[in-house]
Parts: structure tokens; sequence; C-alpha cells
């Protein structure tokens, strides 16, 4: 009977084992994983070089194919040496250390080469992405597992409000494969030249300074002195030229490495960063620095998101239906950060769940089991860390009573049928629609307390 061999996780721990042992010797070890799932053991020898036929490296490139069969890298065991740019992998914001140096043994790293996923667990300190934490204070970011939540229209009509208020808004599309809010907010005669994925583009190639990023929201009807500004994800073809969105978009998730112009690779959060910042730059120049940046982030687990919420905001709103797809959803994303107690700890005070398209009419009791559910799964992931102290009090520990400040006290969103198929053509004073402003009235106010104070020179 032939020997099945190991199942994708079986064989990420074996390659574990093999790692330790490759550390042993006394040098620094990554072991990195492709997007098929295929291990290879990456061995720092920059200071002290392995010849490519040495025994030892022979030795552990057979132990290493045996133990990850069949996913095995193509290349499965690699030194620095032989590689075209080791800063990528010896040097990636991604890395994840699972044992740190010790006397003569070498550091022992992971790092996920995956679509989606290794954002989730990275910190969102000012060095991984560059974002000041002033800058990334003033922005919320808008997320939700699943689409088709009401998400986008939210975010447009928190803009208004906070417009309405006499406040700086810039809106930033970030659903990059299924751009909604920019439809909102402007006409294509109002929207700026370019959208962000123009900027990941052309800053690749260090030609993103005279992009045209910004443009007034031109759908959007507001009072007082407030100003609403939009970055669209998508940008608009110049005269008698082609504008191929989709072969930019296929090109932003590249991971870049170190040029002439920066002495550190460059991953997508920091581009993605870089483009948001450029907005807010560019918004500054036109009027004034933006008092709130709404982040209208890609649904599910994708890198967008994963950057938006860790990395580049504040504020993050989590919008909720109550049924198990999206509990089980939001269950599988707070059971990554749950890996990482101290993202854990950091993200759970800046996280806010959102009752979602929330059916209120005649069931006084629908809020509050939305409220239980959310306290359940916060409870079995964010609050059920090691080395928590269980005899200090937490405010969030209960589900009952005045909770409307625990971040699992859903804030809702009332459902009406005639949000379904919303036209903004149609109407550029849909916001201020007796049954949009019934619906939103909560979640605006609710969201205004938890957000800083406008600059004192607006």
């Amino acid at each position: 009977m032939t020997t099945p061999h190991a199942g994708f996780d079986s064989s990420w721990l074996a390659a574990q084992k093999v790692a330790e042992e490759a550390a042993a010797l006394g040098q620094d070890v990554v072991l990195a994983r492709d997007l098929l799932g295929r291990s290879s053991l990456l061995i720092d020898d920059i200071q002290q070089k392995l010849p490519s036929d040495s025994p030892q490296l022979n030795k552990l490139r057979v132990q290493f194919a045996e133990a990850t069969r069949p996913f095995t890298g193509v290349e499965p065991v690699q030194t620095a040496h032989s590689m075209f740019a080791p800063e990528l992998f010896f040097d990636a914001p991604e890395l994840t250390e699972v044992k740190p140096r010790a006397d003569g043994v070498g550091r022992l790293c992971t790092l996920e080469r995956t679509v989606v996923g290794t954002d989730w667990l990275q910190r969102d300190d000012d060095s991984a992405t560059g974002t000041p934490g002033s800058r990334r204070n003033r922005r919320v970011a808008l997320y939700g597992f699943k689409g088709g939540v009401g998400r986008s229209t939210a975010t447009a009509v928190l803009a208004r409000h906070l417009a309405d208020l006499g406040r700086c808004v810039l809106v930033v599309d970030l659903d990059l494969e299924s751009p909604g809010v920019s439809n909102l907010l402007s006409d294509e005669a109002g929207r700026p030249q370019h959208g962000i994925v123009d900027h990941l583009v052309e800053a690749a190639v260090s030609n993103a300074d005279s992009l045209e990023l910004v443009g007034r929201a031109s759908l959007l009807n507001y009072h007082g002195n407030g100003e609403v500004f939009l970055a669209p994800a998508c940008g608009l073809p110049l005269a008698g030229q082609p504008y191929n969105y989709l072969s930019k978009l296929n090109r932003i998730y590249t991971d870049l490495p170190a040029t002439g112009e920066s002495t550190s690779p460059r991953p997508f959060a920091v581009r993605l960063e870089q483009a948001v910042a450029a907005c807010e730059d560019q918004v500054e120049r036109l009027a004034r620095r933006p008092d709130h940046v709404l982040l209208d982030s890609r649904a599910g687990i994708h890198d967008i998101a994963a950057v938006t919420l860790t990395r580049l905001s504040g504020l993050a709103l989590l919008f909720a239906v109550d049924n198990p797809s999206t509990w089980e959803g939001y269950r599988m994303l707070l059971s990554e950060w749950q890996r990482r107690p101290d993202r854990a700890r950091e993200l759970r005070e800046r996280i806010r769940i959102v009752g979602a398209m929330f059916h209120s009419a005649g069931d006084t009791e629908r809020l509050g089991a939305l409220r239980r559910h959310a306290y359940d799964l916060f409870m079995d992931t964010l609050y059920n860390l090691p080395d928590e102290n269980e005899d200090e009090e937490e405010p969030f520990y209960s589900p009952d009573g005045d909770v409307d400040d625990a971040p699992y006290a859903a804030i809702p969103i009332l459902f009406g049928n005639d949000l379904v198929g919303l036209d903004p053509l149609r109407s550029r004073r849909w916001p201020e629609l007796p049954f949009v402003e019934a619906a939103y009235s909560k979640f605006t106010t609710a969201v205004e307390r938890l957000l800083p104070e406008p600059h004192e020179d607006a």
C-alpha cells in the first residue's frame, strides 16, 4: 500500500520542524510558503556564504523535500546569496518570528507569500507603512465581510453628515474590484482624471507626482462650509486614448524590491498607504487638511481590506447582518487576529460593529440578539487571549446594560425597501429624503462621537 503524502496543514508542520533544525546550525532562516501552499527554506548566508553544492545544503534539500512533499517549493532550499532580491524575504514586514536568536542558534521566521491573508496579522505602527499616527487616527475604515450590506451608501451618508457639521471630508474608494461609492458622490464630469489604481501603477515606476487624484463631490449636497472630496478607484480616459482598468488592476498587488530611490522593499501595504496619503495631500493643497478620511474598503478576506483595517485606519467599522454566514466570516477574521495577541489587544479598542440593513419594525429584541451574537464572537476571539488579567475589570465583558460604547454594541442602520437600487443621478438631494435620514440618523450621530475633533485651523 502506498503511503499517502502529507496534506496542506501537516506538510507545513513538517516544514517547520526542518526549519528549526536548520536554524540550530547558527544562521537565520525564513520558512516561506507560496501561492500554491508550497514551502521553501531560505537561509540568510550574507555574513557567511554557503557554497551551493555544500554537503550541508544538499542534506537539507533532501530532508526538506521528503518532509514537505507534495507541498515542496520549486527550489526547496535557497540561500540569500543565490537570490535576486533577498531583502524582499529576509527584511519583509510580513515576517512572523517563530523563535528568536539565541546562543549559537539562528532566528526562525515564517513568511506567507499569498494573494490574501498576510496583512491581517501585521502591526500598524509608523514603521510598517510610514503612516504617522496623526493621519491614521483621522481615517475611518468601512468594511463588510460580505458585500451588499449598504456599506458604500453609508459612507456617502456619513460624508454628507460630517460636511454639514463644517468638516472637510475625503472619501477614498478602495473597493477596487467593484467600485461603488464613487457613483454615489460624483458624476463623470466631476471626477478627477486619475484613480487609486493609477497611483499604484504609476508610482511603481516613479511617475505619480503629477496625477490628479481627487475632486469635489459633484452629486452630494451639503450645507455650511463643509466640503467632501472623492478619490475614486478608477480614472478617466484621456482624449483619444484607451483606459484599460483591468490591466492596471492586475498589476497593483505586486511587492516591489528596493530601488536606487528607496533603500527598503515596497510591499503592497506601503504602496497603498502612499496612494491614500497622496490623496490627502492634494485635498490640503486644494482646500485644507481633511478632518476625516473615509476608506470604503473592499469586502471579504482580501489584502486591500487587511491593509485598510489593520494598518491604515484609526476607527474600523465592521458591517454585519445578523445571520450565520456573517458571524462565521467574522469568526475566521477575528481568529486570525487572535493568533497575534498583541495585535488583537490593539485592534479590539478601535473596532465597532455596525448592524447593517437592520429590520427593527415589530421586534424590539432584534438589536439585543445582534449584540449578543457579536458579544459571543468577541469573547471567543479578541477577549480570549493568553496572559489576560482575568481579575481586571473590563467594561466590555457584559452584553447587558449600558454597553453602547462597547465594540460589539452594534450601531444600527435601519433597512427600508426604498434604499434598494437607490439612483443618486435621479435626485442629488437623496440623502435628505426622510426615509434616508430616518435609516441613518443613529449611525451618523454614533460615528460622529467616535471621531477626533476637526483640525483647529478648519
